[in-house]
């Protein structure tokens, strides 16, 4: 057995001590959840106001995550400095993330791959501090799947496992805005913070998901999206049957990360034929999206989001029930003046095919989350990234 680690050895290695420590935080928080429980082992992983365990306001968040930004910024040198910081309004913010891997879309700031274990760990103090307890286990399983393609699959993808970091104004100035920008290949993390106003926001961002179900170095299963999943099947469920024929004859629109938007609502169920139960488990869907953060700061995001809940559309296809032993998976679409999300299955496994492992439709997922009246807190307006297009389902990447 060859004992030289090779570049990309080296960089799955601090991703999987990473991944470990989303777990022990997920296993931590999950005798607390007040969710109903499924067997899978990280069923916990829903974002939602109900089932956080983070008590906290926005204004502790953004003055945790300027922290361990000061602290992160401390550890680098001039030059890594200056690569990781951005003017809070340069455009870069708009097309350095998307659902393509690093390879095809330039990533702004430094690569955490390139950086000393003290400076990676001080930059996962940011994304710690920035998001729920659920929301950096859902993160920390993402970033795991791409560990386990790396190691198990037939992609010959090289940047499996490389994330960036950057910041968009003064992070160590809490009384004024600035974004922290996380992201690689399934993940887009968009957060702007601004404590002159009290406000933390998560539009846009983009997770996703491949495979859907892996086991880790530790013999643990891990199932990233479980907690969007059950939440997903909890608002369809709870219809009645008509209600699932209007949802399911809707038109389930697509939105790409690299793309600008006209978020098109088009036909659907409407948030005006719900119940107060069916309201709440739409809200609590949303919640993934719009409530990684502290608990004040997620009950900001939905109230906003409710006072247009009647104006919002919803619209499915695919799946009726969550088996992923059958089906090629689901796709949907929530649109409203404050919100749109969509979430789509991938059909096919972009060449990472693992024997007996879930790696498209149900495993293959791209979702994006964005705010109609509020992406990037208004500092500017998205621009198309590098010509890749095609929803959140991916289109054609450009030639290498």
């Amino acid at each position: 057995m060859n004992t030289t680690s090779t570049p990309a050895q080296k960089r799955l290695a601090w991703l999987s001590g990473l991944v470990l420590a989303g777990g022990l935080v997920l296993s931590g928080c999950a005798a607390a959840t007040t969710a109903e429980p499924t067997t899978s082992a990280s069923s916990s992983t829903s974002t939602t106001a109900a089932a956080s365990t983070d008590a906290g306001t926005t204004a502790g968040t953004i003055a945790d995550t300027s922290a361990a930004a000061a602290a992160f910024l401390a550890t680098l040198t001039d030059e890594q400095r200056e690569a990781v910081l951005y003017d809070f309004d340069d455009e870069t913010k708009t097309t350095s993330w998307s659902n393509f891997p690093v390879t095809f879309v330039q990533r702004a700031g430094l690569n955490l791959a390139d950086l000393t274990e003290e400076q990676r760990a001080a930059a996962l103090a940011v994304l710690e501090s920035l998001l729920s307890d659920e929301a950096y286990a859902t993160v920390t399983g993402i970033m795991g799947g791409d560990e386990y393609l790396a190691e198990n699959s037939s992609s010959t993808e090289e940047s499996l496992g490389q994330y960036y970091i950057a910041f968009f104004g003064d992070p160590t100035a809490t009384d004024s805005a600035f974004e922290v920008q996380f992201g690689g290949h399934h993940l887009g993390i968009n957060a702007t913070l601004d404590g002159s106003a009290d406000a933390i926001t998560f539009a846009p961002t983009h997770l996703g998901v491949q495979p859907a179900v892996y086991t880790d170095e530790d013999g643990e299963e891990v199932q990233p999206f479980d907690g969007i999943y059950t939440d997903a099947f909890a608002f369809f469920d709870s219809l009645t049957e008509d209600q699932q024929a209007t949802l399911t004859s809707g038109d389930v629109s697509m939105c790409a990360p690299g793309d600008t938007c006209d978020f098109s609502t088009g036909a659907g169920l409407s948030g005006a034929d719900l119940s107060d139960e069916q309201r709440d488990l739409l809200l609590q869907l949303i919640a993934n999206w719009a409530g990684m953060s502290d608990e004040e700061t997620t009950d900001a995001a939905l109230a906003e989001i409710e006072e247009t809940l009647d104006d919002t559309v919803i619209a499915w296809s695919g799946a009726t029930a969550y088996d992923m032993s059958t089906g090629d998976g689901i796709d949907f679409s929530i649109s409203g003046p404050k919100v749109y999300i969509a979430f789509q299955a991938q059909q096919g496994s972009a060449g990472a095919d693992v024997e007996g492992v879930t790696t498209s439709g149900w495993g293959h997922v791209h979702t994006i989350y964005r705010d109609p009246t509020d992406d990037y807190a208004n500092s500017v307006e998205q621009q198309s990234a590098s010509g890749v297009s095609g929803g959140p389902g991916g289109g054609t990447p450009p030639a290498s």
